[in-house]
């Protein structure tokens, strides 16, 4: 059902996959940019049409009845954004029990354009040390697919650097919207106390 499902959305989005999905069954796959609402579906289709188990954060209002029992049925796992404390533990739990999941992370954590992206991605690869896979939407080419597979390190501007590398010609769905990738921490590092 849901390959069936993951083909017609793609054919009729015009979304072709590039690249190939990840080879670790567990992993932290980020999907940017973040800019459209139709960004779910196209990471669901995508996901699924290349054989991966989505586990996506979504914040908790969109879990109400009567479509909180689909969302969950989906992957979703539902985020306090008001009170995130413990997510990051509770994740990196999961993924190390986990056989086969692709922990599904927006970093601009909105549709909106912002200054930074959430490091929650970063920290949930390196607790539960697993892979970082870096996905795409490309509206202007309808494209979407995966890249680079990256251990997070602790050097986190040359992570970002590969990163910000691998994301530079991409737009998402719609142009102009996507947060380039910056982190706060890296920031902070290099600002005079």
């Amino acid at each position: 059902m849901r390959q069936l499902a993951a083909r017609f959305v793609l054919f009729v989005s015009r979304y072709k996959i590039v690249g190939q999905p990840p080879h670790h069954p567990v992993c932290v796959l980020v999907a940017a940019p973040h800019t459209s609402n139709w960004d779910f579906f196209l990471m669901l289709a995508m996901a699924w049409r290349s054989g991966l188990t989505p586990v996506w954060l979504g914040k908790k209002e969109m879990f109400f009845f009567p479509v909180r029992g689909l969302l969950k049925r989906l992957g979703g796992i539902p985020v306090d954004r008001d009170n995130p404390a413990g997510l990051v533990d509770r994740i990196v739990g999961d993924a190390r029990a986990g056989s086969s999941m692709a922990i599904v992370i927006p970093p601009e954590g909105t549709r909106s354009k912002k200054t930074y992206w959430k490091s929650g991605f970063r920290r949930i690869a390196a607790g539960a040390d697993i892979p970082i896979v870096l996905s795409y939407l490309d509206g202007p080419t309808k494209t979407g697919g995966f890249g680079a597979e990256l251990m997070a390190t602790s050097d986190v501007v040359a992570d970002m650097d590969l990163i910000r590398a691998f994301y530079a010609d991409k737009h998402g769905v719609k142009v102009g919207k996507f947060t380039p990738p910056l982190l706060r921490e890296e920031v902070e590092a290099v600002e005079p106390a």
